[in-house]
């Protein structure tokens, strides 16, 4: 991504990078109807559960994909200028996806 939002000031993400993230949205919500559908049409259980793995599986690496580009752009610019307080946030935001 070439630019982010961050929670205390917004850049704008180019186009190339709001299509990207959209269209992996729209997959995740795409696997988010098909196990609705499968709910619906009573499939054996395992089957959810895999569709359900695969979306867990779609959102952490979205996840992951947000945060390295928050690292390598707003805190790396924060840490250039001499904003030590973004590490607190990146630990806040450690400790908030392993509880």
């Amino acid at each position: 991504m070439e630019e982010k939002i961050c929670h205390h000031r917004k850049k704008h993400k180019g186009k190339k990078d709001i299509e990207m993230l959209n269209n992996r949205l729209n997959r995740i919500d795409g696997q988010i109807k098909g196990i609705k559908r499968m709910i619906n049409e009573d499939i054996y259980c395992n089957e959810i559960l895999i569709q359900l793995y695969a979306v867990e599986k779609a959102v952490r690496n979205l996840s992951n994909i947000i945060l390295e580009n928050h690292l390598y752009s707003c805190i790396t610019d924060d840490l250039k200028e001499g904003k030590i307080e973004s590490i607190d946030e990146i630990v806040n935001l450690f400790k908030r996806f392993n509880r």
